[in-house]
């Protein structure tokens, strides 16, 4: 995982907005389908441990033999993206290397697709495989990349059948501000990017005094994972040591749903924390982030074993989870102009036809052009002005845009009437408008 960036000096670029018509909303536009009950996903298997750590046992001998590190534009990187290919190939995975470059040396990403799916629905885990140069880099991010590697062999140990098609990745560079995974995604043609369902980031999943966090970007990403810790009795927290700081950052930057876990870096264990999940307080959870002392002996066996488990049960879960029609959805595609640190503004989309209440799980999908998202606050208003907080104000938030799609429990809203997206810009520089949102029943 790489250090924080720094917030913006300067204004973004201005979006360009000639021609931009201010229209009245048009009519919502209702598409009735049909309804399914899906059916339970399978149960993954239990992912063993000893298989993970047989792997960080090569990744150390790996960094042992070339130098002391995995690092990019190093032997040991390239000896490591060899190392996880050969295993997927022989699991028979199609695996292919994307290459880039960065700071003057070649990178290397790793993709492995597993046969079958539907390649309209991807499924997709990730974790970065490359070490900073002062060392090995077992827990960040051996970990991550090793917990991923033996879920994808389990999948071919069972020879699963997903609905989803299932897509790993290994990414190169990311200690050097997310080069790989940005690489990736930027040469993803928009097509390809709407067809991953979801991506799971695993950076750093076995820390020695580790704590157990989740990822609170996608909601049903977050409870699969949630879910997970709270069959073993083992409670969780948001986390927020990395947000935007791992490889997760650059499909979140173009609207793709994301979630993952993490056991801590460089900050403290609180006292609080310390009783809940054992360890030491007033210690760091990764007292050898970043350095040379980054081995394998700086994992906890338990932390590993439990998150490798957990990235079989999202592996599962999400991804034989049935095909089930969207509802009846409501549209706005008329453009709104979002003034720069001005007013709030609205869009409305009028729903009308239905009998009762508005559902728990109701969805907004919200398309904002923007320059700089994190000054955005985005709320629905329901019909009788109850505001539902969709997004908040962020200036940690650097991307661009808001793409996304929100669940809402609206369960106590009449479903007819006039339901408003709500936008407003809250600090200078920004251009933008809303292009385009939804609601689906």
């Amino acid at each position: 995982m790489p250090l924080s960036l720094p917030r913006r000096t300067a204004a973004a670029a201005a979006l360009a907005l000639a021609g931009l018509l201010v229209s009245a909303a048009p009519a919502a536009t209702a598409v009735p389908t049909a309804t399914a009950v899906p059916a339970p996903a399978l149960a993954a298997p239990d992912v063993p441990i000893a298989n993970v750590k047989a792997h960080l046992t090569e990744l150390q001998s790996i960094a042992t033999a070339n130098g002391g590190n995995r690092a990019h534009g190093r032997a040991g990187y390239k000896a490591s993206i060899d190392y996880v290919k050969a295993k997927l190939d022989a699991a028979g995975f199609t695996t292919s290397l994307q290459q880039f470059t960065s700071s003057g040396a070649t990178g290397y990403n790793l993709i492995a697709d597993w046969p079958g799916g539907d390649p309209n629905r991807i499924l997709m885990a990730g974790a970065h495989l490359d070490s900073v140069t002062s060392g090995a880099g077992i827990n960040d991010n051996g970990s991550g990349s090793a917990g991923i590697l033996e879920t994808a062999l389990a999948v071919s140990r069972a020879q699963l059948q997903p609905a989803k098609h299932l897509r790993f990745g290994w990414w190169g560079a990311e200690e050097l501000g997310l080069v790989g995974s940005k690489y990736y995604v930027n040469n993803l043609p928009a097509a390809e990017r709407s067809k991953i369902s979801g991506y799971l980031n695993f950076d750093m999943i076995g820390s020695p005094n580790p704590g157990y966090f989740v990822y609170d970007d996608d909601p049903a990403i977050e409870k699969t994972f949630k879910d997970y810790f709270a069959g073993l009795s083992v409670p969780t927290e948001i986390e927020t040591e990395g947000d935007g700081r791992s490889d997760h950052a650059s499909f979140k930057n173009v609207g793709i749903p994301v979630g993952g876990l993490f056991t801590g870096a460089s900050r403290t264990k609180s006292a609080a924390q310390a009783q809940k999940w054992g360890g030491t307080s007033g210690q760091a959870f990764d007292r050898c982030y970043h350095s040379s002392c980054d081995s394998s002996a700086n994992i906890n066996d338990t932390a590993l074993d439990r998150n490798s488990d957990a990235i079989a049960h999202a592996i599962w879960t999400l991804g034989t989870e049935p095909t089930v029609p969207p509802g009846d959805f409501y549209e706005n595609t008329a453009d709104v102009a979002i003034p720069d640190n001005g007013a709030a503004v609205t869009s409305t989309v009028t729903v009308s036809g239905r009998t009762g209440n508005a559902p728990a799980t109701l969805k907004a999908a919200v398309d904002i052009k923007h320059t700089w998202r994190g000054d955005l606050v985005v709320d629905l208003l329901a019909p009788d002005g109850t505001v539902y907080p969709l997004k908040p104000f962020s200036s940690s938030d650097s991307a661009d845009n808001v793409v996304a799609t929100y669940t809402v429990n609206a369960s106590s809203e009449v479903a007819n009437g006039a339901w408003k997206l709500r936008v407003q810009d809250r600090a200078a520089q920004d251009t933008g408008y809303i292009d385009s949102w939804r609601l689906t029943f």
